[in-house]
């Protein structure tokens, strides 16, 4: 299979995605301001669920940049994480229209952990099976180190919502901000040896 065509698979999985989750929001049957009320956590887990969907997209569009060649370990590797974020629908609609209870956001951690497992997961088999450079190698350790961050934080979101799920709120937020901007190391490495052909 050709880089091309995984990125298109990949591209088209992330779209439903949003289409999915968008979807997930029922339009109120009043016309009062008041009638949106009762939205607002189904808003709030659903520009989450989009924050993170879009982070995932453009981290993985980066690291795809660096793919010369793709391996089976690649395709499931890939295969996994699509299959994870295509859980996020579901946990986002269920967390909002339960009002972030306990249960819920442990659910929506367990899956933004198994996320980020497989993302590192993907990023791994990448590595191994693609010769870098020693800048591009750089840039994808880290990136790892931000992942092995986020599954810290992931684990420490699902314990804490034991005490109290605003903890983990503030966790998933955290998260979302350390990977809000796109890592351009992976980018800049991939230019210099573009230039030095």
């Amino acid at each position: 299979m050709n880089k091309t065509r995984l990125e298109a698979f990949s591209d088209g999985v992330f779209a439903i995605i949003i289409t999915i989750m968008v979807l997930e929001i029922k339009v109120p049957h009043g016309a009062e301001w008041s009638a949106l009320l009762p939205l607002i956590p189904v808003l709030i887990s659903y520009i989450l669920s989009f924050i993170y969907v879009g982070i995932y997209w453009g981290n993985h569009h980066h690291m795809l940049h660096a793919v010369k060649k793709v391996t089976p370990g690649i395709i499931w590797g890939n295969m996994f994480l699509l299959f994870v974020l295509s859980l996020i629908p579901f946990a986002t609609a269920w967390m909002g229209e339960n009002h972030f209870a306990q249960n819920t956001v442990i659910v929506y951690a367990v899956l933004l952990l198994l996320a980020g497992v497989s993302f590192t997961t993907l990023q791994v088999a990448i590595e191994r099976s693609n010769p870098f450079t020693p800048a591009l190698k750089t840039a994808f350790g880290k990136m790892r180190k931000k992942g092995y961050l986020s599954v810290i934080s992931y684990s420490s979101a699902i314990a804490l919502a034991y005490v109290n799920s605003a903890i983990s709120g503030a966790l998933f937020v955290f998260v979302a901000v350390v990977w809000l901007i796109p890592d351009r190391n992976i980018e800049q490495a991939l230019k210099d040896q573009e230039s030095h052909h």
